[in-house]
């Protein structure tokens, strides 16, 4: 008798479960209509709770913005955010000075560490046709002795990400249908090593067996996922497109999460084309406190980090507004802390 290498399996809502060391993941997918001189939506936000306008009417959210869709001026302390945007763009400014315009492609890597305020901002620069945003945020969780380390961010442009693409038929054309695995975090092969996360991040450590995978299965396709490297590694995939990706031969339905076992290779397989994300790793096993934005591991310390943060700030808010937006250009680029600029596409 062949053990199922589903181990267990959970509906998503607006926020997926996640087990250690993710801490959060939602798939924010917004058809935000065309803009108007402000960079938000040109339509009426008559009937939204705006400040905390999640309740998706008419296919898009204003989240905490508005004017400009998106979330404006607030801290975190002892995790990270990894932000991996399909479609549209993100604007980041940070209370350490630092900005970034990214998207179609792109991932922002954020440790937020000891402190930091950032404002994550959706500007809308197409005013003549619709506007979607579709991004991924994970929150992945810092052990006890990185959680105060220095704030940093690390960019991965959309060119440097690689994708492993695997033809259903040997030799297929480029219209065949083909497994698609976008290489966020976790090398599939010599030949897909995605750019480092920041150098304090749990992912950074070779023990740690951290995987983000984006996985896409044109109709007719399959991709066997190679067991993990640690016996402790937990892996979770989550359906989020299509109708039915066979997991071992076990249909798993959209907007499911499923447990998988980690000690042997899986195949997928799409009778339909399917979309799902795999986030693994091998747990930090540390206790988690959190509250709001901060994440520690006692009560005492999510104390400290408001205590702290009321005092300081984080370091204080050098921009002139709570939603800053990097402008009408829809130039991709990163402004660092200490200056260094960098472009999505080389200048």
């Amino acid at each position: 008798m062949t053990t199922s290498p589903v181990l267990q399996t959970v509906p998503l809502g607006f926020q997926w479960p996640t087990v250690d060391p993710f801490l959060f993941c939602v798939h924010h997918l917004d058809r935000y209509p065309a803009a108007n001189d402000r960079f938000g939506p040109s339509a009426s936000l008559a009937g939204r709770p705006l400040g905390q306008d999640f309740e998706g009417i008419d296919g898009w959210r204003m989240y905490h913005g508005q004017v400009v869709p998106g979330f404006p001026a607030h801290p975190h302390r002892g995790f990270e955010t990894v932000t991996f945007v399909r479609q549209g763009l993100v604007d980041h400014a940070d209370s350490l000075g630092a900005a970034a315009r990214y998207g179609r492609g792109d991932v922002q890597w954020m440790t937020a560490g000891s402190g930091i305020v950032h404002a994550e901002m959706f500007p809308l620069l197409d005013r003549d046709e619709p506007n979607t945003v579709e991004l991924f945020q994970i929150w992945v969780n810092l052990p006890a002795s990185d959680k105060m380390v220095d704030a940093h961010f690390s960019m991965s442009w959309d060119r440097d990400i690689p994708r492993l693409v695997v033809p259903a038929t040997p030799g297929g054309g480029p219209d065949a249908p083909a497994a698609e695995i976008t290489v966020i975090a976790g090398a599939l092969s010599d030949t897909t090593v995605p750019p480092p996360p920041p150098p304090h991040s749990w992912a950074a450590r070779a023990d740690s067996d951290v995987a983000i995978w984006h996985v896409r299965l044109d109709a007719g396709a399959r991709w066997t996922m190679p067991a993990a490297a640690s016996a402790e590694t937990v892996r979770v995939l989550y359906v989020f497109e299509g109708s039915t990706l066979k997991v071992a031969g076990e249909p798993i339905g959209a907007s499911t999460g499923a447990v998988l076992a980690t000690g042997v290779d899986v195949e997928l397989a799409a009778d339909d084309a399917v979309e799902a994300l795999v986030l693994q790793g091998r747990p930090i096993g540390e206790p988690v406190a959190q509250h709001g934005p901060f994440v520690m591991n006692t009560r005492a310390e999510i104390q400290q980090a408001f205590d702290d943060y009321q005092r300081t700030k984080f370091g204080g808010w050098p921009w002139p507004a709570d939603d800053p937006v990097h402008g009408a250009d829809g130039t991709r680029f990163a402004r660092h802390a200490d200056g260094r600029v960098e472009h999505a596409v080389p200048v």
